[in-house]
């Protein structure tokens, strides 16, 4: 598979941006053709102020920025868009001053993201419950399987399934690694704009999900060891293989796969084998044999910065990705997918 025609623009103008810095976009490919990004935006990254705004891509042209969700004093963080098949939108994020008490709010929208309904918990009660960060999945079966995960020290990560449109949700067992947490009262000098409540774990978190045939489904871990780590589920993400070792390598920074219509999977991710490694470069990767081997096709971004937190989509014959353009922006690439 190719990528052709590829085209980059900023989801808005960073002179124009009516907050300090932004992070973590997701991406969602509406049923009426337009497109739907989110993403959390404030002073900086676990701040009071931090919410979650939201834009749409109407006939090519990206809409104003829209402050979506403003739900208590405490920094908003991580949104993910799914659509179900009936066309209402849920729109999920997390809401905390605590990463590891973090709880999950929910909106909905009838009018593809026009307006929204009033936030509820996702699961009353439960923290980081829903996805943690990456795409929900919609699996052969008809239901909903988003990843998840929970970082107090050791991190762990989970499957999350709904089969009654994302009203309630079955959780399954930690998927955990051996990586004893490091504690300390300095947060290292990264140069990361990264909350300092997450440099001491160790572990894997915001699993991005697929599903090479029905009922088999895998996922693929950002982790504190240097690579990418993987795990598989042969009954629909209820229970999951031990996490193991890729060959991929990885910066203790957020990854995103999407498996396109002839069974091709790309990986965005930055390739970088160091804990809390740089956010640069910025590439896609393709595996026509199921995750086994991977091949980079395209270099997003090769700068210094932070072009970081992909969200990538496949619909059709197009190929969309949204990341962190230095916290300053949103950007959007589109391709045209070729063989």
């Amino acid at each position: 598979m190719k990528f052709a025609n590829g085209k980059k623009e900023l989801i808005f103008e960073i002179e124009k941006a009516p907050f300090p810095a932004c992070h973590a976009s997701n991406l969602c490919c509406l049923a009426d053709g337009s497109l739907l990004a989110a993403w959390f935006a404030g002073e900086k990254e676990g701040s009071d102020d931090v919410s979650i705004w939201t834009a749409r891509r109407i006939d090519g042209r990206w809409e104003d920025p829209v402050l979506t969700a403003r739900d208590a004093e405490a920094p908003h963080w991580n949104p993910v868009i799914y659509q179900r098949d009936d066309g209402v939108i849920l729109l999920f994020y997390k809401v905390g001053k605590s990463i590891k008490k973090w709880s999950t709010h929910v909106r909905t929208s009838r009018d593809n993201g026009a307006t929204w309904s009033d936030c509820r918990e996702l699961v009353p009660g439960d923290i980081s419950r829903g996805p943690v960060r990456c795409k929900v999945l919609t699996l052969s079966n008809g239901a909903m399987l988003a990843g998840t995960s929970t970082e107090d020290g050791i991190w762990k990560s989970y499957a999350d399934s709904s089969c009654d449109g994302g009203e309630t949700w079955n959780l399954s067992r930690a998927i955990t690694i051996s990586a004893p947490y490091q504690g300390g009262n300095t947060a290292p000098d990264s140069g990361i704009q990264v909350s300092d409540q997450s440099f001491y774990g160790r572990g894997i978190i915001q699993p991005t999900l697929w599903e090479s045939e029905p009922g088999t489904v895998h996922m693929l871990l950002r982790s504190s060891e240097g690579s990418i780590y993987r795990a598989d589920s042969r009954d629909y993400g209820k229970t999951w293989s031990d996490a193991y070792q890729t060959a991929l390598p990885n910066n203790n920074s957020g990854i995103d796969a999407a498996k396109c219509a002839d069974g091709t999977l790309v990986l965005c991710s930055n390739p970088v084998a160091e804990n809390w490694g740089p956010r640069t470069p910025l590439t896609l990767q393709v595996s026509a044999d199921n995750g086994q081997t991977w091949t980079e096709s395209a270099v997003l971004e090769n700068i210094p910065g932070e072009y970081s937190y992909p969200c990538v989509v496949c619909s059709g014959t197009k190929l969309y990705v949204t990341y962190t353009y230095d916290r300053k922006s949103i950007a959007f690439w589109e391709f045209d997918l070729e063989q």
